[in-house]
């Protein structure tokens, strides 16, 4: 049989930095919307992913950061980074295989268990990106190092500054600020709803949608493109309702393992919203309604 392997006339020099000499084949991926992906293999038979070009100074060490803090909690698996610089982020290649039985219902028990892995306060050491949308987390009384323990009570005011004001001042842009002036209108009631239920801050995956987890080679969950920090475990769960992807048997597992408190289904659209806006925010369209129809279901006159 012939080898088809290319020698890659230039490649990513971060790959210099793993000690295998230069790759033999630099196969392109598709479907990033963000960053170019790619599979490195060497002389020795080993392969890595090969993320390039990102749009924004800082995201693959962001990303290298968020990966790092969910392996800590070693609960789900997540790809173990390689090397990382401004340009390029490398992390073990893991090939897909079919799920195993009771998939989700073992996702949903190690989703429940990453969710145990709590945080001082809400935020993270660093601001990092939720898609291309730089995601701001420094507490709000100050840089994670000075920041005081909070046992939950500040999530409320933390999400409406850092998640939903954030992007609805970043929508003006697109609806010349008719989503902050709904938001104003809606705080008060958001404010009560995400109040009535305080939890102690945790680690979240903070984008975890039907394409934002992977199926390793023993055919368990592997969790990838994450925007991490510590809050409200509901925000996460949301998230995963929003698009589709899991099916009922991860949520029967969670809720036996980690049960919500009483009213999380009125909460779950609050925290859908953050992602909307998000998507607003990055491709316009049918997003803003949306993200409208949430707001005035909460707005006061």
């Amino acid at each position: 049989m012939n080898d088809t392997r290319v020698v890659p006339a230039s490649y990513p020099s971060i790959l210099d930095d793993l000690g295998r000499g230069a790759p033999v084949h630099l196969r392109g991926l598709g479907g990033g919307c963000i960053a170019d992906a790619a599979v490195a293999e060497f002389t020795d038979g080993s392969r890595v992913f090969v993320k390039r070009a990102a749009g924004h100074p800082g995201m693959f060490e962001c990303e290298a950061a968020g990966l790092r803090a969910l392996a800590a909690a070693d609960a789900i698996r997540v790809p173990r980074v390689l090397a990382v610089a401004p340009d390029a982020l490398v992390l073990e290649m893991i090939d897909p295989a079919p799920r195993k039985p009771g998939f989700f219902e073992d996702f949903g028990r190690r989703f429940a268990a990453l969710h145990s892995h709590r945080g001082k306060c809400c935020g993270f050491p660093q601001d990092n990106f939720i898609g291309s949308t730089p995601q701001p987390n420094r507490p709000l009384d100050g840089p994670w190092g000075e920041a005081a323990p909070d046992d939950g009570s500040g999530w409320a005011e933390f999400f409406l500054e850092r998640r939903l004001r954030h992007q609805a001042r970043l929508a003006a842009a697109r609806d010349g600020g008719e989503l902050a002036r709904l938001l104003d209108r809606a705080e008060g009631r958001i404010a009560g709803l995400l109040g009535d239920a305080p939890e102690a801050p945790v680690i979240l995956h903070g984008d975890l949608w039907g394409g934002n987890y992977i199926v390793d080679e023993s055919g368990e969950a592997c969790l990838i493109d994450p925007a991490v920090y510590y809050g409200h475990r509901e925000a996460d769960l949301a998230m995963t309702h929003l698009f589709g992807g899991f099916d009922h048997f991860f949520y029967s597992a969670y809720q036996a393992a980690a049960p919500l408190a009483a009213g999380h289904e009125e909460r779950l659209p609050i925290y859908q919203l953050y992602h909307l806006l998000n998507h607003f925010n990055l491709f316009g369209g049918g997003y803003g309604g949306q993200s409208r129809g949430i707001l005035q279901r909460f707005a006061t006159r």
